[in-house]
């Protein structure tokens, strides 16, 4: 076990009462790597403990709590099957490749219960959030963004997440101002909410 296994360990047990160890005993291993996205909400099963007020400060300030979540640090959203879209960008007016998973793949992988009805909330780290209905994002095909022009994009930029989709493809999306086609993407997403 190495040093950040250990502490998430040790942090994870000290968070549970007693008669919880056995249940934080039987999440699955976190990520290797730090968290980059938390999902909570609708979820099937877990990767790590609840809400921490000490430790989730970013969450505790934007209002987000959870008894249960699925983190992906950087190795697991690589792993899962990308894409690439190719948008024209508000920013520059020019188009651009963003490569990443479909956001719907990244909540089936975290057990997300997907109905009909159910809503998403994303979070970025300056507080922005949008609330999504899952079939927008599945009609869209949102991606959850890693990479812009084959880099990959930095915190303090766009990234290292971005939740956005081809709006040059959605005809009532490209018929719009480009600083309005994009409302419903938050770049330096961190948390999803599956209501």
């Amino acid at each position: 076990m190495n040093k950040r296994q250990f502490l998430g360990a040790a942090a994870a047990a000290g968070a549970f009462p007693l008669a919880g160890r056995a249940a934080a005993a039987s999440l699955p291993a976190l990520p290797d790597g730090p968290a980059l996205l938390t999902v909570t909400g609708a979820l099937a099963h877990s990767n790590r403990g609840p809400f921490d007020p000490v430790l989730d400060q970013m969450m505790h300030k934007h209002g987000v709590g959870f008894r249960k979540a699925w983190v992906f640090d950087e190795a697991a959203l690589r792993a899962l099957p990308a894409l690439t879209i190719r948008p024209t960008l508000e920013y520059d007016g020019k188009t651009h490749a963003l490569r990443g998973p479909l956001l719907t793949d990244v909540l089936a992988r975290a057990g997300a219960r997907l109905e009909d009805k159910t809503v998403l909330v994303l979070r970025a780290v300056d507080g922005y959030n949008v609330e999504l209905p899952l079939a927008q994002a599945r009609a869209r095909r949102f991606i959850l963004a890693t990479h812009v022009d084959g880099k990959p994009m930095p915190l303090g930029g766009l990234g290292p997440l971005w939740a956005v989709y081809d709006a040059d493809r959605v005809p009532e999306m490209a018929a719009l101002p480009l600083p309005q086609r994009f409302a419903a993407c938050p770049w330096a997403l961190y948390h999803v909410e599956v209501r």
